[in-house]
Parts: C-alpha cells; structure tokens; sequence
C-alpha cells in the first residue's frame, strides 16, 4: 500500500486529499497552479525542480530575494532540485514516485522519454500512479510537438479573435487564461482518476491527457456556437456580442459595468437611473431592438451616468437589484471588504496571496496559507524519508 510519510509540518495541512502524495516536475504555471490547487485541499506537494530551480524565482516583483509569482502558485509545498540525468537523483525521484499518488509534468511530448521515464514503463511500474501531462497541444495530433506558451494558445484558440476594442486588433486577455484552464482541467481529471481508481478501476492508476489548447476551445461558449450558424462573432471590446445593456459605461469618474439584458432588469435599471422612458423606447423596447441599437442606448446612458460618479450609481443599480460593478484596477481588489471576508487576500511574507476559492464547510482553512518554499529546501529531510522507505 503507497501511504506517504508526512513530517509534522506537512500533517498539519489537513483537507479532503489529506494522505494523498504528489510529485510535481511541471514549471511556470499550468502544472504548478494544478498542483496548488491540490495542495491547497490538503495534498502533500513535492516540487521537483533542475538545479537551476523553476525560472519564475526570479520573475518580478522580487522582495527579499522572493518572487510574487513563484509564491502565488508554490506555497503549501516543499521543493527538492533534482537532475533526473543524475543517477542518484534518479534514483531517489524513483522512489518518491514508488508513494506517489499522482505524478503532474508540463512538458512538450517526447520530453519524458528522453528522461527514460517512457509512458508505458512508467505505466508498467508504478500502475497506480495517476499521472497528468499538460502540453500546448496534447499527446497526439499534428501540432503535439509544436511549443507553446499562454499567448500563442490565446491567439491559436480563437480566444483574441474574441478580445479587444471594437474593429480593432486582437487583443490578449490580461490574466494567463489558457495556462489556468488547464491546470483547472489537469486538476479536475486527477480527481476523477483517483475516485476512479479507489472504486471502479479498483487500484489502477490512469494517464491524463491536457491539451491548452482543447481547454481553450472548451471555454469558447456562445462564440463556437455563433460560427456555425455563419454568424462568426467580432470583437466588441466590453460589451456582450447579443444582449444590450451590457457593457462598461462612462461615469463622471470612472468606468460601471452593467449587465441588464432581461425585459426586466432593463426596467429596473432605466427606472434605477431616472430615465423610465428609456424602457418605453421602441428602439429599445425589446432585446432585440436594444442589441441592435446599442450604440444609441449606450449614448443615452452615458449622458446619464456624466452627472455622477461611479460608487453613486454603483449603490444605485446595486438597490435595485441590477448586475452591476466598478472596473476596478488591482488595488481597489487589494481594499476589497468581501475578499477580506472570504479569506482571498492571504498574508503571506511581503506579499498576500490568493486564497483558495473552493470554501469546504467541513475543512476550515488555516488564517494563513503555508509559504512556497526555498529552492531544494527539503532536500534532506526528503532524502532520510525516502531512503528509510527503500530500505
């Protein structure tokens, strides 16, 4: 039976995975935010990096020699350096993976191999072992080989097409949405492996498969859609493609998002506003007036929301029960009150980190999250442990 040893420090991590090893050898962010996700249900997270440790340690904001990126997605687990060309390193990272519950790489196909960790050996010798791969393209397919980074998926899966002002050029989305989406995927297959193998797969491990780029299709929606209908979508900057209004506005201060696209909503938030008679309006009267004269309601609107700022109308739209919000830059999240109280805002060193979003009524989380960790900082508490289990 494969049950990992745990130090005193790593027993006081408890969640839903608690007793559940995973050895991470992935880099940057898809794999990492996969496993952090994992650590953070209460895994025990083994980071395996090369020697020269993973590149973003030094990504910026550095302070005290500690990268905000590197933190946000490492912390809660301990990191050993490890050259698998080496045969004692080999050789302990074999033994590691004779526990493990799950293995996470991100590597271009073939990779592996060239380490002499074959997909069927590794099958073969450890067949309980869940191991997830996240590439660009996947394992198979024409592309598998071809590198990949979080804007060459954006832009490959249709995602900037999507994305930026109207009848301007395309535009990135400003948070790394392919890499996330497949660690989000990579996270929800591993589970699924592992409740498989406790039950109908009796003991067997399984392989898992995460293209980006299928991830980033599957997030298309309503876009993929649209295209087979011969209605391919265009760029619309803020505002939703069919359904007015719903959009980010001009205040007298700022930007309000407002999102009133039901006959009812559109009522209450023209009611909301002062301007009743905008309901009325046969150009508006119905969603499909206001979708195809949304320039003209938006004008309306605007010359409205000129006379106050953003937080009045915000508080306004907010009473009468309208979808609406500020466009808020990173430091209005970092004062933000509901964050607070939903423990998303995590104090950790000089920085506060984001929480963990699954809140579990039966795991309560700690106040603070652990930090990541120092590069090989495990190295020999890791190497008495998994030496004592070989022996």
């Amino acid at each position: 039976m494969q049950t990992p040893l745990h130090t005193a420090q790593w027993k006081m991590q408890k969640g839903p995975l608690s007793g559940l090893l995973v050895i991470d050898i992935s880099r940057v962010l898809s794999g990492p935010f996969c496993t952090l996700l994992l650590a953070d249900l209460g895994a025990r997270v083994i980071k395996v990096e090369p020697p020269e440790g993973d590149a973003t340690r030094t990504m910026q904001p550095v302070v005290d020699g500690r990268s905000a990126y590197f933190e946000q997605v490492n912390r809660g687990k301990e990191s050993i350096a490890l050259d698998l060309k080496q045969p004692a390193d080999r050789a302990l990272f074999q033994a590691m993976l004779d526990r493990a519950d799950v293995l996470v790489d991100n590597f271009r196909p073939g990779v592996m191999a060239r380490l002499g960790f074959e997909e069927a050996a590794i099958a073969a010798r450890w067949p309980r072992l869940v191991h997830a791969s996240i590439s660009g393209f996947g394992q198979t397919g024409p592309d598998a080989r071809r590198p990949a980074y979080d804007l060459v998926i954006q832009a490959m899966g249709g995602l900037m097409a999507l994305t930026g002002p109207e009848g301007g050029d395309p535009v990135r989305v400003g948070a790394s949405v392919a890499d996330i989406s497949a660690g989000l995927f990579s996270a929800i297959g591993i589970l699924a492996a592992l409740l498989a193998r406790g039950g109908i797969r009796a003991g067997q491990g399984d392989r898992i498969d995460i293209s980006m780029l299928d991830c980033q299709v599957a997030m298309l929606e309503h876009a993929l859609a649209l295209a087979q209908v011969g209605r391919p979508p265009r760029r619309t900057g803020a505002r939703y493609p069919t359904a007015a209004p719903g959009d980010a506005f001009h205040t007298a201060d700022g930007f309000l998002v407002i999102a009133a696209t039901t006959q009812h909503l559109f009522a209450a938030a023209m009611a909301a506003i002062g301007r009743p008679e905008l309901s009325a309006d046969a150009r508006f009267a119905t969603r499909e007036g206001r979708a195809a004269n949304h320039l003209a309601l938006k004008q309306e609107i605007e010359a409205t929301l000129a006379s106050g700022p953003t937080e009045y109308w915000d508080a306004l739209l907010t009473r009468a029960g309208v979808p609406c919000g500020k466009v808020r830059d990173m430091r209005d999240l970092l004062r933000d009150p509901q964050l607070q109280a939903r423990n998303m805002l995590r104090p950790s060193g000089a920085f506060r980190l984001a929480g963990n979003p699954v809140k579990l009524a039966a795991w309560p989380e700690a106040e603070r999250p652990p930090p990541a960790p120092a590069l090989d900082e495990a190295r020999a508490r890791l190497l008495a442990e998994f030496a004592r289990a070989e022996s």
